[in-house]
């Protein structure tokens, strides 16, 4: 889609302000009727929370701002495939589609390491398009590691 690639960038910038803030770099951006309900970046060190992933604070976020969990006919963009809890969460918050950057063969749960949004077993399936601005996507993780690393 057209638009994917305009959300992906937004997410990218969200990315990029938590690689700023020492956080590492994951942004998400959640979608309805082509309009931006809500977008943040990873806070674990600035909350001192594990959950505080990108996609988690935007499905609070999405929820609060459309008036209940039930996510239906949303998109969420995020720079890095999510993991388990946060593919868990999108399941069970109804949301339609996924869009994500960058493959994550450590920990990811949309179809690299496990595949929880399209799980039979469970009571909702998501559509997923991935590969979108992958390279700027990775980049910007690579980036942030390399730099830790020095």
């Amino acid at each position: 889609m057209p638009s994917d690639e305009k959300y992906m960038r937004l997410a990218l910038e969200h990315a990029e302000e938590a690689a700023r803030c020492g956080e590492v770099p994951i942004g998400a951006v959640l979608v309805k009727d082509d309009a931006v309900i809500a977008a943040d970046r990873n806070r674990r060190e600035e909350f001192m929370d594990a959950t505080a992933h990108a996609e988690i604070l935007v499905i609070r976020h999405a929820g609060e701002a459309l008036g209940g969990w039930r996510l239906s006919g949303c998109t969420l963009y995020v720079t890095l495939e999510p993991c388990p809890m946060c593919a868990g969460a999108m399941v069970l918050a109804r949301l339609d589609r996924l869009v994500y950057g960058a493959a994550d063969p450590k920990s990811g749960a949309a179809g690299t390491l496990y595949d929880l949004v399209n799980d039979p077993r469970l009571n909702h399936r998501l559509s997923v398009s991935c590969g979108i601005l992958t390279g700027d996507c990775a980049s910007v993780l690579q980036k942030f590691f390399r730099e830790r690393r020095l």
